[in-house]
């Protein structure tokens, strides 16, 4: 039986004795959501409250809308416990082989799995994540210092065009920067580097060569930590099997790729967004940046525009009441931050023109799963965004910020490009367009006779790269 009932949260519409499939829920990846995702939101949040039931790409889900309701899911691992062994839908085969988002959930990796072999593995990403998280140690320093580099060296790139321009800022330097930053902090030999995180964006954005990609993504990884498990380093997959080495090849592999995950379009999509937000922002904004608060200025980027804007699903281990629904055991429980972070109940708490935010947003998570690389993440994205504002004396967006072209997947959100007029500082002139390849920092990992200063290119490699190919076409073509 349905009924329609009206609450303080809207009209909302419950359903006795039936399930979620019944329910015919509306498309939630439309190309509304494409363009406006915050006007589907508030569209689903006033008909039915604080959780609605969506669909997504043909499965039936519910989506977590209201900010205390999505605490009371993060929070609650044991009620609303992660792991595809808990879907029902799945367990039952009604979720279709060739699902699009499959892939992405098919891999049980930390942020996925459930189920008792969980704790062990968090607590041996949390010890090996430690050294390139805490900026007392060796690896820290080592990270920050090739993240420095590496940013000098896109703009350097990007500043063969001359020091006045036109620059789309996401392909020439918000994306590719945290792939060299994964091949530094993966020990990628070479520039294997490039081709893995590319097949990792074609993975996130869930299209329809989401699943050979993701082939040839697990089998490099693999490759790769047979590696590191015969000859380890200071990278972080020999620090993930000192503190587990009971991990299989395959399941190091999955543990990497949530790794690079992280690293890559969750950062580039950081950092374009606080470019956004700087240049188009009131003058608290600039201020604040000018005055070395960088990471306020993230801050507030990621209450306003988090870069993953759902996380992936949780179930419910009983029928439980989530706001006007009962959600019924082994159902799927997606709970989106950007919808959470637009609820009254949190965003008429934070002052839009303070220059210290909140620390309340979800960005990363609550509770004892947030995520173990945030701060990794957190220190690639300041840096990055730090060195441009400090390399260019000038930055203003090439085109109105409300025709900047977005790009939405299931789980993240951010620009297709973003194009800014530049003009770099004054300085020393910059080497010949087909000198930067050979003398920039390349995508070797870091090994045990490492200083801070040592992060020096493979020169052949960096000559071979893909990623390094495509970059220098773009100035070419620009010119």
């Amino acid at each position: 039986m349905v009924r329609e009932t009206q609450s303080g949260e809207g009209v909302s519409v419950e359903l006795d004795g039936a399930g979620l499939e019944a329910m015919s829920p509306e498309p939630l990846l439309t190309r509304d959501y494409e363009t406006r995702p915050s006007l589907v939101y508030e569209r689903l949040r006033q008909r039915h409250g604080a959780v609605a039931p969506v669909d997504l790409l043909g499965v039936p889900a519910w989506l977590v809308l209201g900010y205390r309701e999505a605490l009371q899911v993060l929070q609650d691992d044991a009620g609303w416990p992660k792991g595809l062994e808990n879907w029902r839908a799945r367990t039952e085969g009604r979720v279709p082989a060739d699902w699009p988002l499959g892939p992405s959930l098919e891999v049980n990796h930390v942020l996925i799995q459930g189920g008792p072999g969980y704790r062990t593995l968090r607590t041996a990403w949390d010890q090996a994540l430690k050294p390139f998280q805490d900026p007392r140690n060796p690896q820290a320093k080592r990270l920050k210092t090739a993240v420095t580099a590496y940013a000098d060296e896109l703009i350097t790139l990007m500043g063969q065009a001359g020091g006045t321009g036109l620059a789309d800022l996401s392909a020439q330097f918000s994306r590719p920067l945290p792939l060299m930053v994964a091949s530094h902090l993966l020990g990628f030999p070479g520039s294997q580097g490039d081709d893995a995180l590319m097949d990792m964006w074609r993975v996130l954005d869930a299209g329809p060569d989401a699943g050979p990609a993701l082939d040839r993504l697990l089998g490099a990884l693999a490759e790769l930590g047979e590696l590191k498990r015969k000859t380890p380093g200071e990278d972080f997959p020999s620090q993930l099997l000192a503190a587990h080495p009971d991990l299989s090849p395959d399941e190091l592999a999955r543990e990497l790729f949530m790794l690079l995950g992280m690293t890559s379009d969750h950062v580039g999509i950081l950092i374009s967004n606080t470019v956004v937000e700087v240049l188009s922002g009131e003058d608290s904004v600039r201020a604040s940046l000018s005055a070395g608060m960088v990471r306020e200025a993230m801050n507030r980027v990621v209450m306003r525009k988090p870069p993953l804007v759902n996380f992936v699903p949780r179930f419910a281990a009983k029928d439980t009441r989530l706001g006007a629904y009962t959600i019924r055991e082994g159902d799927p429980v997606w709970v989106s931050s950007a919808a959470a972070h637009a609820d009254p109940l949190f965003a008429d708490h934070v002052a839009p023109s303070t220059t210290v935010s909140t620390r309340a947003h979800l960005s990363w998570g609550a509770g004892p799963r947030q995520c173990p690389a945030r701060e990794l993440a957190s220190t690639v994205a300041a840096v990055g965004v730090g060195r441009l504002f400090e390399r260019f004396t000038n930055l203003d967006l090439a085109l109105p910020v409300d025709q900047l072209p977005w790009r939405s997947s299931p789980f993240m959100r951010g620009l297709r490009s973003l194009p800014v007029r530049y003009e770099l500082a004054p300085g020393a002139e910059a080497p010949p367009l087909d000198d930067v390849a050979a003398e920039g920092a390349g995508g070797g990992g870091s090994g045990p006779g490492d200083t801070a200063e040592a992060v020096t290119p493979d020169v052949s490699a960096r000559q071979r790269s893909s990623l390094w190919r495509y970059l220098t076409g773009l100035i070419r073509s620009g010119r």
